[in-house]
C-alpha cells in the first residue's frame, strides 16, 4: 500500500507559501497578458455579445443603423470594453488557474484522492462553457424577443415605446446571465464531490428531489431577468443536471463499495 501515501517530499510552511505565491504570480501574469490581447479586440468581443440582440432587430426588417446602443457617460464605453476584456481573459485563463491550484495541492494528496479530483477539475471549465453556450445561443434570443415585445408603435395621441439600451447595462445583464448559467452547470461536480466525501448520498438526493426543484426555481428567479422564459430556461437544465448528479452519485457509491469490498477481500485473504 505504499502507493497510497503522500507523494513527493514534506515542505516547511514557508516553502509552501512561496510556492503558492509563485504559482499565483504565473496565473496573474498570464491573466494580464491575455487581458491586453482581449482589450485590443474588445470592440469585436462586445459586438459578439451584442449579436443576438442585433440579429433579432435585423430579422424584424429594421435597416442596419436604425437601432443603436447608447451611452450617457463619457467613460462608459471605455470601462465597458475593460470589463469585456477582463471577462474573456478570465474565461480563457481559468483552466490555467485550476492547473496551478492542482499542481500546488496534488503533492499533498493520496493517489486515490488525485484520481478522484482530477476528472472534476477537468470537467468544471467544460461545464461552465456548456452553460455559457446554452445561454448565448438559446436563452438570449428567447429573452430578447420577450423584452422587445413590449415595444409599441406610435398611434394618435400616444408616443412610441422603443428600446435604446445602454452599453454598460446590456453588458451587465449579459454577464450576469452567463455567470448564472455557468455556475449552475457546476451542480454535477459539486454533488458528486459531496457524494464522494460522504456528505450526500444518491438516495438522499432522490428523496429531496421535490425540495430541490422548488429551490431551483427560486435560484432561477434570483439570477435571471423577471420573465418566465429565462427562468424556466435556466430551471429545466438545472433539474436535468440534478438528475445527472444523482446518477453520478450512485455510480460513485457503487465504485466505492466495490473498492472497499476488494480491500476487505485482500485483508481476509491474508
Amino acid at each position: 500500500m505504499a502507493q497510497d501515501t503522500y507523494d513527493d517530499r514534506t515542505m516547511p510552511l514557508l516553502d509552501h507559501l512561496v510556492e503558492l505565491r509563485q504559482r499565483l504570480m504565473y496565473s496573474i501574469i498570464a491573466l494580464f497578458a491575455v487581458f491586453i490581447v482581449c482589450f485590443y479586440f474588445a470592440e469585436s468581443l462586445f459586438n459578439f455579445l451584442v449579436h443576438p440582440l442585433a440579429q433579432i432587430l435585423l430579422d424584424r426588417g429594421l435597416e442596419e443603423g436604425y437601432r443603436r446602443l447608447i451611452f450617457t457617460d463619457l467613460t462608459e464605453v471605455f470601462f465597458t470594453y475593460v470589463k469585456v476584456a477582463f471577462f474573456f481573459a478570465a474565461f480563457l485563463t481559468a483552466p490555467l488557474f485550476l492547473t496551478q491550484i492542482w499542481l500546488f495541492v496534488a503533492p499533498g494528496l493520496y493517489k486515490h484522492e488525485k484520481m478522484a479530483l482530477a476528472p472534476f477539475l477537468a470537467a468544471s471549465p467544460v461545464l461552465f462553457f456548456m452553460g455559457a453556450a446554452l445561454v448565448y445561443y438559446a436563452i438570449f434570443p428567447l429573452a430578447w424577443e420577450f423584452f422587445l415585445s413590449f415595444e409599441t408603435q406610435a398611434q394618435e395621441g400616444t408616443l412610441p415605446i422603443e428600446l435604446e439600451a445602454k452599453v454598460d447595462q446590456y453588458l451587465s445583464l449579459v454577464m450576469k446571465l452567463i455567470f448564472a448559467f455557468g455556475l449552475c452547470f457546476q451542480l454535477p461536480v459539486l454533488m458528486t464531490l459531496l457524494a464522494r466525501s460522504g456528505l450526500a448520498t444518491a438516495d438522499g438526493m432522490a428523496a429531496k428531489r421535490k425540495y430541490a426543484i422548488v429551490g431551483v426555481f427560486i435560484v432561477a428567479a434570483i439570477f435571471t431577468p423577471p420573465d418566465p422564459i429565462s427562468q424556466i430556461s435556466l430551471a429545466i437544465p438545472i433539474i436535468g443536471l440534478y438528475e445527472v448528479s444523482i446518477w453520478m452519485a450512485r455510480l460513485t457509491e457503487r465504485k466505492k463499495a466495490e473498492a472497499e469490498a476488494k480491500v476487505d477481500q485482500e485483508l481476509g485473504g491474508e
